[in-house]
């Protein structure tokens, strides 16, 4: 295999599948020929729409530099099909994950790959980036036993830190998201109340009803990649609450109104990112240790039951024009590459 077919963002909202070649395989690399790769419908829409910053505020996984002509991406799973001379041979026809943009095949050293485990399909194992953001969401919420949760954005990572989060003896985990079917997809996961999401009026007179008034939450996470929403979860956190700020903007912005209740609250705002580890944590805790966990909740939540589209590569295309569009309509888009998907 010489060619490998690569999507690129070309310029705003315009994507493009490009034969790229493959270099000669150096010894202490593998080929790997990717099986499916999964879209991020936060991250990779701020690059669709051009709304992402630039460079030294990039997310790790850029290939060249946010610029465009750009490939972008960071959960691909593949199966191993050449290893070079310094490579043990028995890497040769193993599953594995990497931090890849889209691309059909690519050359990457062992040190970069994670071997899949064989309970996991490659559709689950295409969520590892996702729900490696989700258990550091939840370690830097650090939530305690009998608190109030509540979770705003019902996308994969909300869905992936509300599963993690059901997993706790809280006494109550709320969620909301302003999407019908991500709130039905939500309300399906155990020990989870899904209510609209918070922003219009109704929506608010609803959650009300619903017996939850401002000042109720003692952790919230905001997950919904709308900046305005950080309004929201202060008004609905309590006293000396936590709100855990998951969401990357990029260059939207929103206004924030710390002027009223929050001045008096005590809230703290955690910024979260799963770049790196909390300071409180790195004495005992290293990325290697998170993925493990990572890898055995992946286990147990199987999320590619959240797959909702599956792509040809040939298909960016309509991928990209169904998130940004009709987002309403998804959860979890792949890409597939061959007939194993």
């Amino acid at each position: 295999m010489e060619q490998a077919k690569t999507l690129f963002f070309t310029t705003p909202k315009q994507v493009e599948v490009r034969e790229t070649p493959l270099p000669p395989l150096k010894a202490d690399e593998v080929l790997v020929q990717t099986i499916c790769s999964a879209i991020s419908a936060g991250t990779e829409l701020l690059v669709y729409r051009g709304q992402f910053p630039q460079l030294s505020e990039a997310h790790d996984a850029v290939s060249s530099g946010l610029k465009y002509p750009l490939a972008y991406g960071y959960a691909c799973v593949g199966k191993v099909k050449g290893v070079g001379k310094a490579v043990n041979r028995e890497w040769e026809d193993r599953s594995v994950f990497s931090f890849q943009p889209h691309t059909s095949y690519f050359a990457a050293k062992i040190e970069n790959l994670f071997p899949i485990p064989h309970s996991l399909s490659p559709q689950n194992a295409c969520f590892l980036p996702n729900m490696e953001t989700a258990v550091n969401l939840v370690q830097d919420g650090a939530p305690i036993l009998g608190e109030r949760v509540l979770v705003l954005g019902q996308g994969v990572v909300g869905l992936l830190t509300a599963s993690l989060l059901s997993e706790f003896p809280l006494e109550y985990l709320v969620t909301a998201d302003q999407f019908e079917f991500r709130r039905q997809t939500s309300g399906k996961i155990n020990k989870v109340i899904s209510l609209d999401n918070l922003n219009a009026g109704e929506a608010k007179a609803q959650f009300h009803s619903s017996g939850y008034a401002q000042n109720t939450f003692d952790l919230t996470f905001e997950l919904s990649g709308s900046p305005s929403a950080l309004n929201d979860a202060i008004e609905y956190t309590a006293f000396s609450g936590r709100i855990v700020i998951g969401s990357w903007y990029g260059r939207k912005r929103a206004e924030i109104d710390l002027g009223g209740a929050f001045h008096r609250s005590r809230i703290k705002l955690i910024s979260s990112q799963v770049s790196t580890i909390s300071p409180e944590l790195s004495g005992r805790w290293d990325k290697s240790r998170r993925f493990d966990v990572a890898w055995k909740a992946l286990e147990r939540i199987k999320p590619e039951k959240w797959v909702t589209h599956r792509f040809s590569i040939d298909e960016a295309e309509k991928a990209y024009q169904l998130l940004d569009e009709n987002p309403q309509e998804a959860i979890q888009v792949l890409f597939k590459y061959d007939d194993v998907v």
